[in-house]
């Protein structure tokens, strides 16, 4: 089996790269970091450490790369069986043209195999959005032959991989969980069998189980652990304080949870803790300033703070933890993330109530907006 993995990063590399690998699958990444690419086909392989209580390292062997944009690429999807992407959603519109180039070549090659490809990015529906890009860079005639031969199959990824501390490039760190959970009724033929893969007909209630909780729980630790002055996301859930407020914004949002999708309560309660035991692994340095970045995302309509507050308004229930969360994102500022500076830039020339209002989608006047705006205002008085 071959696959094309779009994004050698540390998740591309730690997480999906190094299950494809394990499974055996002939592994070619696609990046534009020539460093990395150059490394990756002189030594064919790089050292993942696995930190937890069981720490290792474990070796990725048999991979090479080409560049993302190169007819290398193309050509590699035009025979793959299976198309992976780990580059974030700003590069998804970015990496559309190759993938619509290779599946044109597909088809002029007579490939008829099924080919599966699989967006395993930290949002919702990932896969569903590069469809559309990638239906959008492809002629027209070629539209309903993708439609018939390629599986666009949606995901939701949750492991933490926070950038290695090494002088290795290639080197990568992540914790000892890993969870990748793919729509099995979007899969062309057979889905492939690849250990770590869990198949499901309902991913929608797992991509907003992990949203609500592990990327919730995440951003409000970093917001509220930069107001604190506290550095790492460790340092910040090992402050009562700060605990509090996560753990009442992820029981908030599981409330969301358990009415919606029928979730079983003391499991839902076991996954927090879970999550909070990773928050404080020892062996992970996770900055709150790289984990709070692109505030304008995450405060949007769809994402980790606004969806879940938006479903204890739709069941009536309490939110007060999240608003809290949400006055603190509001509250995040950083010299080197470009969305922390038009956010500062919003604030001051709208005011709190008009900016959260254009970001978030919510009413200007409706009563969560006036509530995260008080909380907002007696932060920084």
């Amino acid at each position: 089996m071959k696959a094309l993995h779009f994004g050698a990063g540390h998740i591309g590399r730690g997480f999906i790269g190094k299950l494809l690998a394990d499974a055996g699958v002939e592994l070619t990444f696609a990046d534009v970091n020539q460093t990395v690419l150059d490394l990756l086909n002189s030594r064919k392989s790089y050292q993942v450490h696995v930190v937890g209580e069981q720490e290792r390292v474990e070796s990725v062997n048999n991979v090479s790369a080409v560049n993302s944009g190169s007819e290398a690429a193309v050509a590699l999807i035009a025979e793959a069986d299976l198309v992976t992407t780990a580059v974030g959603p700003q590069i998804l519109g970015k990496i559309a043209g190759t993938i619509a180039k290779g599946l044109v070549l597909r088809h002029q090659q007579g490939n008829e195999q099924p080919l599966n490809i699989i967006a395993c990015e930290n949002m919702v529906r990932g896969t569903s959005q590069l469809k559309q890009h990638v239906l959008a860079a492809l002629p027209q005639d070629e539209q309903a032959w993708v439609e018939q031969h390629v599986g666009f199959v949606d995901s939701a990824v949750d492991r933490i991989v926070p950038p290695a501390d090494s002088s290795d490039p290639l080197e990568v760190t992540v914790e000892t969980f890993s969870e990748w959970i793919v729509d099995q009724t979007q899969f062309k033929g057979q889905p492939p069998a690849i250990a770590g893969m869990e198949l499901t007909d309902n991913l929608m209630a797992f991509v907003e189980r992990k949203l609500f909780t592990l990327n919730t729980g995440h951003a409000i630790t970093a917001y509220l652990g930069q107001r604190a002055g506290l550095q790492t996301i460790r340092d910040a859930i090992l402050d009562p304080a700060i605990r509090r407020v996560v753990k009442g914004a992820m029981e908030e949002s599981g409330a969301v949870l358990i009415k919606r999708y029928g979730f079983d309560a003391d499991k839902h309660a076991a996954y927090i803790n879970k999550i909070l035991g990773r928050f404080e692994n020892p062996y992970l340095h996770d900055d709150v300033e790289r984990v709070g970045r692109q505030p304008l995302r995450k405060l949007s309509a769809g994402d980790r703070l606004i969806k879940p507050l938006l479903g204890t308004l739709e069941y009536g229930l309490p939110h007060a933890n999240l608003i809290q969360g949400i006055a603190a994102a509001m509250s995040y500022r950083s010299e080197q993330d470009p969305q922390a500076q038009e956010l500062a830039e919003l604030l001051n020339t709208l005011g709190p109530k008009a900016a959260l209002a254009q970001i978030s989608g919510l009413p200007a006047e409706s009563e969560v907006v006036e509530e995260a705006v008080a909380v907002y205002n007696a932060m920084h008085k």
